[in-house]
C-alpha cells in the first residue's frame, strides 16, 4: 500500500545489487511512495548485479560511481541534480565489503591492506558522500541520509571480523556529520542496525545460516526482513521523522535488548 510519503522527493540510492539487496527493496518502496531517484553502484558491482532491471521498474537512471572516489562522487551528485532537476531530499548508503571476509581471513590473521579497504569501502565512503553533498550544497533543507549498520559495531561476532570496526566507524561518522549537517541545513543523518538478512553480502559471512537462526530465536519478533527494513527506511526519508537524527536505530525484532530467550534455552537443553 502506498501513502505518497515521498511524493515530490528526489534522492540517490547506493548499493542495489540484486533482488535480495535491502537497497533494491528501498528503491522499490521509494518508487511506490512517489519518489524520483538515481541508482548508483561501483562499476564492478553493476556488472555482477541486475541494476538495469531495477532502473527500468522504477523509471530511474543509473550513474556508476566508486563510493571511495571523491571524483566519482562529485560526478554522481552533479549528474543526479541534473537528472532530477534539483537538490536532493534523501540518500541511502547501503555499502559494505570486506576483502578479509571474502578471503576467509580470521580476525587474528587479517591482511592490513585489505582491512584499510574494508574501512574505506564500508565506512569512510559514508563520510565522502556527505562531504561531497555538503561542498556542492546538493541537499535540500530537512533532507534525510540513512546508512545501514549492524549490531556487531557494539558486540562481538567472531566471523564478522573487520566489518565490526567498519560499522563502528560508520555509526560514529553518522553522529558527527549528523551534527554538522543538522546545524547547516537541518539535514538529519541516521544509521539503521538491521537484523542478519539473507542478502548476497550477508550470506557471504562465515556461519551465516547458524547465526541467522540464532538471531531469529533470540528476537521476540523474529528477524526483521529486508522488506521491513525498506519500510523503516522510507519513514526516515519522509517528513514524519524530521526530528530524528544522529541515531543508531535498532531494527532487529528486539534482538539487541535480549540476554537469552526461552527458545535458545530449550535448544541448548535438548
Amino acid at each position: 500500500m502506498s501513502y505518497n510519503l515521498l511524493k515530490g522527493k528526489k534522492g540517490i540510492i547506493f548499493g542495489a545489487l540484486d533482488e535480495k539487496s535491502i537497497a533494491w527493496k528501498v528503491a522499490k518502496r521509494a518508487h511506490e511512495e512517489g519518489a524520483e531517484f538515481v541508482l548508483t553502484n561501483a562499476p564492478l558491482a553493476m556488472r555482477m548485479g541486475e541494476i538495469k532491471k531495477l532502473a527500468e521498474e522504477c523509471n530511474a537512471e543509473i550513474v556508476p560511481a566508486d563510493a571511495t572516489s571523491v571524483e566519482d562522487l562529485e560526478n554522481l551528485f552533479t549528474r543526479s541534480q541534473e537528472i532530477l532537476g534539483g537538490k536532493l531530499d534523501f540518500v541511502l548508503h547501503s555499502i559494505g565489503m570486506s576483502p578479509n571476509i571474502r578471503k576467509s581471513k580470521s580476525y587474528g590473521d587479517l591482511n592490513y591492506d585489505w582491512f584499510q579497504k574494508t574501512l574505506d569501502i564500508s565506512a569512510l565512503s559514508f563520510h565522502k558522500v556527505m562531504h561531497v553533498a555538503e561542498k556542492q550544497d546538493a541537499l535540500n533543507e530537512w533532507a534525510s541520509i540513512v546508512a545501514l549498520s549492524y549490531v556487531a559495531a557494539q558486540r562481538v561476532f567472531p566471523d564478522y571480523t573487520d566489518m565490526s570496526q567498519a560499522k563502528a566507524v560508520l555509526e560514529s561518522i553518522a553522529r558527527n556529520y549528523g551534527y554538522r549537517l543538522g546545524k547547516l541545513k537541518n539535514v538529519r543523518v541516521n544509521t539503521i542496525s538491521q537484523s542478519p538478512t539473507k542478502t548476497t553480502a550477508g550470506t557471504g559471512v562465515g556461519g551465516f545460516d547458524a547465526f541467522y537462526e540464532y538471531a531469529d530465536k533470540m528476537s521476540p519478533l523474529g528477524n526483521a526482513s529486508a522488506e521491513a527494513c525498506a519500510d523503516y527506511t522510507i519513514t526516515l526519508f519522509s517528513d514524519l521523522t524530521k526530528m530524528v537524527t544522529m541515531q543508531n536505530l535498532m531494527h532487529d525484532g528486539g534482538f539487541s535488548n535480549m540476554g537469552i530467550s526461552e527458545d535458545i534455552v530449550n535448544m541448548i537443553q535438548k
